[in-house]
Formats: structure tokens, sequence, C-alpha cells
């Protein structure tokens, strides 16, 4: 799938896999390219409430989005969400997020059958006229980026692990295996309002990016990460291997990704 965006061609593939011990798949993931929207969230909660909480939380944002359109003046975004630290194109991705996180609440509170479901979220949105991508997250899922034969990861996980490590109150190798690495901090649908992290990337052509659910980050590390990512060009092929590495070390948890590169556009 593709978009364009002022000289910069953007490439675009996404995939989600239940995974080898999951019932069913509670990731949710959408790749809308007229908007430059990318979006990954891993569900949680049991039976079906987590994939209701992420496929929900990822229908409000892409809704709230496609309605409010291109804003020129911070009027035009969610008056009440407008953070004045944020640029517009930020505050419109935050502000997609915290509403998608007040509606995922509403449900769980109006229905008993979801009560303590949530979802962890990440997603970009791209700016076409300044060559820029909002970057929002909450939870664990994440965000990479390949430049320059190099890969970084740009989000920082809202879990107890990483807060430990933030702290250096625990090591890596031990945050590796700690019993309660799955233990999220932050997410959307537990609160009325939520904490969303949010920051600006400059893109740059041959830029590869990777969104993914902690089901791929979990049990790959970021050099078999980068490895798949260079060697596959392809970006469905690419998706494929990512997955399939991920099922081959145990795939214990459901596996979605997007993959997004930056190209320069033909002159």
């Amino acid at each position: 799938m593709d978009t364009a965006t002022r000289g910069l061609e953007i490439r675009a593939a996404g995939l989600s896999d239940r995974g080898l011990k999951r019932a069913h798949n509670e990731d949710c993931l959408s790749v809308v390219p007229d908007m430059g929207l990318f979006i990954v969230a891993d569900g949680m909660g049991g039976h079906s409430a987590g994939e209701v909480a992420s496929r929900r939380a990822i229908e409000r944002i892409v809704e709230y989005l496609r309605q409010e359109g291109e804003p020129e003046t911070e009027d035009d975004t969610a008056p009440q969400l407008f953070d004045p630290k944020l640029s517009l194109h930020e505050n419109r991705i935050s502000a997609a997020v915290r509403l998608a996180n007040r509606d995922v609440h509403k449900l769980a509170e109006e229905h008993s059958e979801f009560q303590g479901m949530g979802t962890t979220v990440v997603g970009m949105l791209f700016d076409a006229a300044n060559s820029k991508a909002a970057i929002a997250h909450v939870g664990d899922s994440r965000c990479y980026r390949v430049r320059n034969g190099e890969i970084q990861l740009l989000t920082l996980d809202h879990s107890w692990v990483n807060e430990q490590l933030q702290r250096k109150i625990i090591t890596p190798e031990e945050a590796k295996n700690h019993r309660w690495r799955n233990v999220i901090t932050r997410a959307l649908g537990h609160r009325p309002d939520v904490e969303v992290d949010v920051q600006s990337e400059e893109l740059k052509p041959h830029d590869l990016y990777l969104l993914c659910s902690d089901g791929l980050s979990g049990l790959l590390d970021d050099q078999d990460l980068k490895r798949i990512m260079l060697s596959n060009p392809d970006l469905e092929d690419c998706a494929q291997e990512l997955i399939r590495a991920a099922n081959e070390a145990g795939g214990h948890d459901n596996i979605t990704i997007i993959l997004i590169r930056i190209l320069e556009s033909p002159k």
C-alpha cells in the first residue's frame, strides 16, 4: 500500500498472526494510506474482551481523524484535549488516542463482560506538508526505525519491568525473563483519561519503520529484527519472515506487524 508525502513515497504492509499458543487473536491493526495513518493495538482482558478493546480503539482513532480532517488551527483539534506543548499534528493523534480511551473505558463500564479490558496502542500519523510523522503510544507495543543500517527503538514501554530498568533496579538480563515482564502500567480503557506519549519524527528517504505488538518484540531482540528487516526488501515478505521467526522462537502470543518504508518520489 502506497501514499505520497511532499517528495517522499510511503510504502506499507501489515500482518497479524494468532501465534502458536493463543486460542484467538486479540491484536488489531489498521493501515490507512490515504490518511497516512498506521496503528497497532494489543488487547487484553480475556475471552473476547481484549479483541473488542483493540478493535474499538482503532476504529475510534480512525473515525476521529477522518472526520476531523486536516486542522489549520488549534480550534480545529478537540479543544478540550489540546496540548500547547505539541504541534497541531501531534495533537491530532494524541486527541484521537485519548478519545479512543474514553470510548473503550465507557464500553467496559457499561458491559460487565468487558470489565477490566484494555489495549495498548502505537500509531504513526504522517504530516504531508512537512515530511514528518507524529508517533503516539500507550503500553508496550513498539515503534522501531532502521536508518543507515542501524536499528533504534523510538518508544519506551509503559511496563513494570521497563520502569525498573530505567531506575537501574534490575538489569537487562533480569528483565528478559522476569516473572512480571508482562505487567503493563499504562493502557487504554482502564481509566477515564490516559497519558499518551507523543513525539515527532523527521522522515528521511530509505528509513524503515516497524510498529509491532509485544508478541514480536518479546521474542526477537533488536539485532534479530534488524537482520530480518534489512535482508527482506519486499515488505510483505519481510512481515511474513518476522512472524515466522517469532513463532519459531515460541510464538506464545499474538504477533502483529506494520512495516513502513520511506522512499524518494520519482521526479
